[in-house]
């Protein structure tokens, strides 16, 4: 949820809130104000009552008070001398309908004998004015609350441009590139402030990934150059004649541990280079239809290993990716089914659109599956093995969207990459 729709959200939510509850309260201040407006009225009429029975001393139907409707009942027995405020419905005789009067009771003595004297006024039209009051307090209260909130939602699509803006930059800024991340100046300090602390942010990245990107190049040609130095003599003390079994034995030994040194440096730069995205190329490739044309590159270890291949394609699977690390990609799995197979074994590929599934026969997986793609977890005792090909293919998929999992059914390993 973005950031405007959730404050506008709670703007409301508050508004509803407050505006129900100040409606309430003016509605029960109101109707307090009338009733206690009715009310005195009442005690007026009582005490004009009042002085009527102390003229008179007798009570006789008196036009003065038909608009209160007066009603005076004797009282026998035992009674609280006391007056009390009631509300009552009357019959209306020419409206036919049941109006209702807010009634004042009390007892006085009329003549010697105790009465009870019942007063009561129409508040029909207390309650056609608080209709109308309310009527006019809840659309002024809406009309208030929409107009606050598209205010505060137009002011705040204002007030927020700057930061959407600079959003926008920070999402499109290319971190691998020289040009610099800049922000248009806004009236707002705070945002001000966070452009500043982005510019350095983004300075320090630029400067990270280029030391990161030198050392990488210079570690690659600089590490490369001594082994292949030591590579090239080990060769030349194998050819000599002059070496005893003994000597012979350990030199090859040498030359096996520089080569695995040099496939090593080779492959930890190679996950470095992919983790800091050096490789900014990109184009639609067929990865089906490459997988397919790496398998021509493994010829003559299927055969010797005499593999049986079986490929089938129901679409292809077009992802944008780095060419070379596509190639790679596929190379390190089509490799390792290759690797990990047995002589007279089987090979499987199964491509679709956005997946392909390479699967091969091989020995029962010993080491965790669920650590299979980590680096340095290998499965093959061989030497010539560093164990980084599947931790290198776990990192181009996740560089570029790609999922990857293993699954094994008997004797059949299977790694399927999907988007």
């Amino acid at each position: 949820m973005k950031l405007l729709e959730k404050t506008s959200r709670i703007y409301l939510l508050a508004s509803l809130v407050i505006y129900v509850a100040v409606g309430v309260a003016f509605y029960w201040i109101t109707t307090f104000m009338i009733y206690d407006e009715v009310e005195s009225r009442l005690m007026v009429e009582k005490r004009d009552f009042e002085t009527y029975l102390q003229t008179n001393n007798t009570w006789t139907n008196n036009s003065y008070f038909v608009e209160n409707k007066i009603e005076v009942v004797p009282v026998f027995g035992e009674f609280e001398n006391e007056a009390t405020f009631t509300d009552t419905l009357i019959y209306n005789r020419y409206e036919q309908s049941m109006d209702p009067f807010r009634q004042l009771t009390f007892y006085t003595m009329i003549g010697g004998s105790p009465y009870r004297v019942a007063i009561r006024k129409s508040i029909v039209e207390s309650y056609k004015l608080i209709e109308a009051i309310s009527a006019a307090m809840v659309t002024f209260l809406a009309l208030l609350m929409i107009s606050m909130f598209f205010f505060q939602r137009n002011l705040s699509g204002k007030l927020w441009r700057p930061f959407y803006d600079s959003l926008a930059r920070i999402k499109n800024f290319d971190w691998t590139k020289d040009k610099k991340l800049e922000f248009e100046s806004s009236e707002i300090s705070e945002f001000n402030e966070l452009d500043e602390v982005m510019v350095k942010m983004a300075s320090k990245m630029q400067h990270d990934y280029k030391s990161l990107r030198e050392f990488t190049e210079n570690a690659s040609h600089e590490i490369q150059t001594p082994l292949a130095l030591i590579n090239a003599r080990v060769e030349q003390f194998i050819q000599s004649q002059d070496l005893s079994e003994n000597q012979t034995h350990w030199i090859e030994e040498i030359y096996h541990a520089a080569r695995r040194m040099s496939r090593l440096n080779q492959g930890l730069l190679l996950l470095a280079k992919i983790e800091n995205q050096q490789f900014t190329d990109q184009e639609p490739i067929d990865l089906a239809a490459l997988i397919i044309a790496r398998l021509k590159d493994f010829e003559d270890i299927i055969t010797h290993k005499n593999i049986m291949v079986h490929t089938e394609s129901t679409g292809s699977f077009v992802k944008t990716i780095s060419p070379a690390l596509a190639e790679i990609m596929v190379t390190n799995l089509v490799s390792n089914a290759i690797k990990h197979n047995y002589n007279d074994g089987k090979l499987t590929i199964l491509t679709g659109a956005n997946y392909f599934v390479i699967s091969n026969t091989g020995h029962e997986l010993k080491a965790d599956p669920g650590r299979l793609f980590e680096r340095f977890k290998k499965e093959s005792a061989q030497a010539e093995s560093v164990g980084l090909g599947l931790a290198i293919v776990k990192q181009i998929c996740d560089n570029y969207e790609l999922h990857i999992d293993y699954r094994n059914v008997d004797s059949l390993h299977s790694i399927r990459v999907f988007a």
